[in-house]
């Protein structure tokens, strides 16, 4: 296949409204060019913990102009791998919810398999797995959840590089990888792996081209392409706050100068 050309829309205009501490942040920039490409009317999260992923889904649609719904579904209780925790990680959600995507999302403070009664089969566009990372718990939230995805909807499975304490995000990926024709795994920032479910027409889009070509130049291709915009959104925060702290001092230190005339 022909070298594909692609520059990452997050390069361009990504500022995350959103940065508090998540594994998920090296994948932020893909969630956002993701989210723009496939313009997703129906957005479900499985396991929202402090919200890092779900809100740059937000944050894409309300910036790309897309009307879209996204769904926040977890306990906010903590399991095996995060510890438990109390309601005030729930309410900073709420809160940021309310303040910056009020109307576009809907909070679902219930266990996975609750909510699968509010959706219809294949209503689905993006739905993104991070739950409990079991083996057993991964397979059992993608094959409750599939159905309601629509053909040529996207599956996203973070932590399929992990391969801690019993994590089996990674083994059931790997299945998954043998048994679907697209798939792609992204190897930095423990993992994430993209599955496109079969049907519907695929748009002609460079990121889903590449995702999808089957192309190993351009597999590498876009894992390279995608570490380095981790690299550079993480740069362009330091340099952000460097900024910030250095401007308060000259600020201060005027002040003090003033002061003493």
């Amino acid at each position: 296949m022909s070298d594909l050309l692609y520059f990452p829309p997050s390069l361009q205009r990504f500022e995350p409204k959103r940065m508090v501490f998540s594994t998920w942040v090296d994948h932020l920039p893909f969630a956002y060019d993701l989210v723009e490409a496939i313009r997703p009317k129906t957005v479900v999260e499985l396991g929202v913990y402090n919200g890092l992923s779900f809100f740059t889904f937000c944050q894409a649609m309300v910036e790309n102009d897309i009307d879209g719904v996204a769904y926040a579904i977890d306990c906010w209780e903590g399991d095996e791998h995060t510890d438990a925790y109390d309601d005030s990680i729930f309410k900073d959600v709420q809160q940021h919810a309310r303040e910056h995507y009020r109307g576009i999302t809907y909070l679902m403070k219930m266990f996975f398999h609750e909510a699968l009664r509010h959706f219809e089969e294949d209503s689905i566009d993006l739905l993104h797995i991070d739950g409990l990372h079991t083996y057993e718990a991964v397979k059992e939230d993608f094959e409750s959840w599939y159905p309601k995805v629509k053909p040529g909807g996207i599956v996203l499975f973070h932590d399929v590089m992990a391969r801690i304490k019993d994590f089996g995000a990674w083994k059931f990926f790997e299945e998954l990888e043998g048994s679907h024709p697209e798939t792609f795994k992204f190897n930095h920032g423990f993992g994430l792996g993209v599955l496109r479910k079969p049907g519907g027409e695929r748009p002609d889009l460079p990121l889903l081209n590449l995702l999808f070509s089957g192309d190993e130049h351009n597999i590498q291709k876009l894992r390279q392409t995608y570490v380095h915009a981790s690299h550079f959104l993480e740069a362009r925060r330091q340099a952000k706050r460097f900024k910030e702290l250095t401007s308060g001092k000259n600020k201060g230190g005027q002040g003090k100068q003033a002061g003493g005339q």
